[in-house]
């Protein structure tokens, strides 16, 4: 096999386990063995194990002496630590975004306006994603890429957080539509303060949202 088919294979494998992880497929403090995941891969062990310490260092797995690896807990002390960092980047990445980016990419923003079938039930997977997008759209359009990186690391990472709040996500769902709107409204009137501000307000409303779904569930810190 040549080394470029084994780093794409490896890569799989990582996308796949944390996809699994991230949908909830694999729930928080599920044991992984590296056996089992590599006969459901279908390979060795060593890429599952590259997987494995890519997830740990990104928080998802957890290593346990001498027994293996677990998906990663969800406490509620994780959750308020990860919104408190992402208010902080995602509002630098809106200010950035009114001040520098082009017309263009800012009228580009309007895709995210509305979701199709809104008037309707919107699926979770639809919205979640929808709402990844949406978030990630704006801290790409900052151009800062290494402040983008991280807080794209960290929405697609809370996720499975998201994932526990559904019930509140689908009452909600148009309301987060109609508040994205009014982000997308600052940022292409390049009014960075309004941006930011909204922006804040915008993901203490999802704080709040998950950290009393975490709580309903028992998720200790």
């Amino acid at each position: 096999m040549r080394p470029t088919s084994q780093l794409s294979l490896r890569q799989n494998v990582y996308d796949l386990l944390k996809s699994d992880i991230l949908k909830c497929r694999l729930p928080p403090n599920s044991d992984l063995r590296e056996q089992s995941l590599a006969e459901r891969f279908v390979v060795s062990k060593s890429p599952v194990r590259d997987a494995l310490l890519r997830l740990e260092q990104e928080r998802l797995v957890t290593v346990i002496p001498r027994q293996g690896y677990r998906v990663a807990p969800i406490s509620i002390e994780d959750a308020r630590e990860t919104f408190g960092l992402r208010k902080v980047l995602e509002a630098a990445c809106v200010e950035a975004a009114a001040a520098d980016a082009s017309d263009e990419t800012l009228a580009g923003l309007s895709v995210f306006r509305g979701l199709q079938g809104a008037e309707s039930k919107i699926g979770n997977d639809v919205f979640i994603a929808y709402n990844c997008a949406f978030h990630s759209a704006i801290c790409i359009a900052s151009g800062n890429k290494r402040m983008a990186r991280v807080a794209i690391d960290l929405i697609e990472q809370m996720e499975r957080m998201v994932r526990y709040s559904v019930e509140a996500l689908e009452a909600s769902s148009i309301v987060l539509i109609e508040e994205h709107g009014r982000i997308i409204d600052a940022i292409q009137q390049r009014d960075r303060r309004t941006a930011s501000r909204l922006m804040k307000e915008h993901i203490s409303q999802a704080e709040r949202r998950v950290i009393n779904s975490l709580s309903r569930a028992a998720i200790h810190v």
